[in-house]
């Protein structure tokens, strides 16, 4: 079997018999890709089904030279993995060269907190008298009030919007749909976006029901929300790592070193597992230490 062939048919089984997001099919191509133009390098004869062990540990240090991060790393071999597995199923491989390859170790870094005047700042240096203001403020406000992915944010749907009970639905990883509860702020900047500026708007068809359009009436797009953010930091004066994640983990902190139970932000952020949300335990030692020495009895 040829690559393009095995690849091919690679996403007709993540798409139809695994379900899984345009998104992450598009991650797994991209990776078994990367695979196949490494073997093009070494051998362009050497076919997916010959591939062995030694290559694949050959690629993994291929790509770790390229300055490829530890988490990049991981998410490759899980695809390579799912692939081989896909092969065998099958039946164009019978043994799988994959079972022995290992991941790198990864560990979870600590990601950088929006202080409150920090968040106040980026909002305030909105300009509301331009055409794009209002949006731009909508955005952030739901960024902070919701913990939305940026992927979320682009994709929200009016007809997601319950608005009068104070919740919206989004569809996050594996198209699993949530309910969030959406705050006053958000609420608002949301209404006067909606009902001040986007109604007047010439919408594409089928583009009505995105909450978030730009001039030409066609919903956003991730690197817009992204430079969005980046133009308001540099008015600001931000100078750390910013991106719409800042927001969605500042949403998470601020509501765990709040009190809030671990299961409900773990649901709140669409989380498959508790140990994804547990990261954000670790931000604040100062704040684990003063609740150790207030609740602990042997303190």
């Amino acid at each position: 079997m040829d690559w393009q062939a095995a690849i091919k048919g690679f996403k007709s089984y993540l798409k139809l018999e695994k379900s899984l997001s345009a998104n992450t099919i598009l991650a797994y191509e991209r990776d078994i890709e990367k695979l196949y133009q490494y073997a093009e390098m070494q051998n362009p004869q050497l076919k997916p089904e010959k591939v062995t062990l030694t290559e694949l540990r050959a690629f993994i240090v291929y790509i770790i030279e390229l300055g490829m991060i530890p988490t990049t790393q991981a998410r490759v071999i899980s695809g390579i993995k799912a692939f081989y597995k896909y092969l065998l199923m099958e039946d164009v491989i019978k043994n799988n060269p994959t079972e022995l390859l290992e991941a790198p170790k990864t560990s979870r870094k600590l990601p950088d907190v929006l202080t409150m005047p920090d968040i106040d700042k980026l909002i305030n240096a909105i300009d509301l008298s331009k055409a794009e203001g209002p949006r731009n403020k909508a955005i952030l406000e739901v960024l902070f009030s919701c913990g939305l992915r940026v992927s979320e944010l682009t994709t929200l749907k009016i007809s997601n919007l319950y608005l009068n009970i104070d919740f919206i639905k989004v569809t996050g990883k594996g198209s699993k749909e949530r309910l969030i509860p959406i705050g006053s702020h958000a609420k608002k900047a949301l209404k006067i976006w909606m009902e001040q500026v986007r109604i007047h708007l010439h919408i594409k068809k089928g583009e009505e029901d995105y909450v978030f359009l730009n001039r030409r009436g066609a919903h956003l797009t991730r690197e817009m929300i992204f430079t969005i953010i980046k133009q308001l930091a540099a008015i600001t004066g931000y100078t750390k790592q910013i991106s719409p994640h800042s927001f969605r983990h500042s949403f998470a902190t601020y509501l765990i070193e709040g009190g809030a139970d671990l299961r409900a932000v773990q649901e709140l952020l669409g989380h498959e597992s508790i140990t994804t949300t547990e990261i954000y335990t670790h931000l604040d030692r100062e704040f684990l230490r003063s609740t150790i020495i207030s609740f602990h009895p042997r303190s």
